[in-house]
């Protein structure tokens, strides 16, 4: 509500209300500069229902010797459930920044009360006087300005830094790691690969051994793995890529009369293949007789391959 509003309500009819309260957040005999206080009204039995309108402080203390520190703020202190009525506190706050004497405004509000009777109140204005914080020239001297002191430093303060320091270092100490092995491979030296293709599959198929993975619950493990260790094996081997394709573009490559695969040792490979197929993907469950012969066919494999893969060498020598 404008400042305007605050005038007219002095036009009509005011009811006397009582004086405006002055209450200051610091016990003392007098006020400083810079004091902060609170300057409002108390208004007993307020009916529900009513509804209390306020100027706009920022107008009642347009000055800058008197700030506004926070606005009107109204509190209820105490309600009476039986009558239906309260006791409403309501207060803005401020701070001198000059020492004299401040006449406050008088407080207008404006109440509605539940029946729609309109009323005007006004709360009387109070002096105060502001004193400026004493010095005395004769003794005063102005001292340097010291440094801030000095704190011993924690180990709970320190904590943050120190994981943050190991985080820093476990990440590169991870990337010089990820940027050795992507050099490596890109070099065609990656230590993984270093022993030839038929001894790497060979200790790979190894793992497999035993009946252990011939329960139906294992035995998609078993053939996964078994098929493979034998496709990573046609990478190496014939050079093609052999982890991306199905059974049948596998089988397909293998045809080339240049791998030199027998033919026995390419359909009994191709019907292993398409076990491990029923049984990863068709919930097969293999029997015994085809669980016992599949780790030794592909060790077979591997090694009738090789042999072909040794020979030119060894003719070389």
């Amino acid at each position: 509500m404008r400042i305007l509003t605050v005038i007219l309500f002095t036009l009509l009819q005011a009811i006397p209300s009582g004086k405006a309260f002055l209450e200051f957040s610091k016990q003392r005999d007098s006020v400083l500069v810079a004091d902060q206080f609170e300057y409002g009204f108390l208004l007993e039995g307020v009916k529900d229902g009513t509804e209390i309108s306020l100027a706009s402080p920022e107008e009642l203390f347009p000055g800058d010797t008197l700030a506004l520190v926070r606005g009107w703020q109204v509190d209820t202190l105490d309600t009476d459930r039986r009558n239906r009525v309260r006791t409403i506190r309501s207060s803005v706050r401020l701070a001198p920044f000059e020492e004299g004497r401040y006449l406050l405004p008088p407080i207008f509000a404006l109440r509605v009360n539940p029946g729609g009777k309109v009323d005007t109140l006004v709360f009387e204005s109070q002096e105060l006087q502001v004193y400026d914080v004493p010095v005395d020239t004769a003794t005063f001297r102005v001292k340097e300005l010291k440094p801030l002191a000095g704190y011993p430093v924690t180990f709970r303060e320190t904590l943050p830094w120190i994981g943050g320091a190991l985080l820093a270092a476990l990440l590169i100490v991870g990337l010089v790691i990820l940027f050795r092995r992507l050099s490596t491979r890109r070099s065609g030296e990656d230590p993984a690969y270093s022993d030839p293709a038929y001894i790497v599959a060979l200790r790979k198929l190894e793992k497999y051994r035993g009946e252990k993975f011939w329960t139906p619950e294992k035995q998609k493990t078993f053939y996964s793995g078994i098929t493979d260790v034998l496709k990573e094996y046609m990478e190496r081997r014939y050079g093609f890529d052999a982890q991306e394709m199905t059974t049948a573009e596998v089988f397909d490559r293998l045809r080339d009369k240049d791998f030199s695969v027998p033919a026995d040792l390419y359909e009994q490979t191709r019907r292993l293949f398409e076990t491990a197929d029923f049984v990863k993907f068709a919930k097969h469950t293999a029997p015994d007789e085809e669980n016992s012969v599949a780790l030794p066919l592909a060790i077979r494999f591997v090694m009738d391959t090789c042999k072909a893969e040794e020979e030119p060498s060894q003719t070389a020598d």
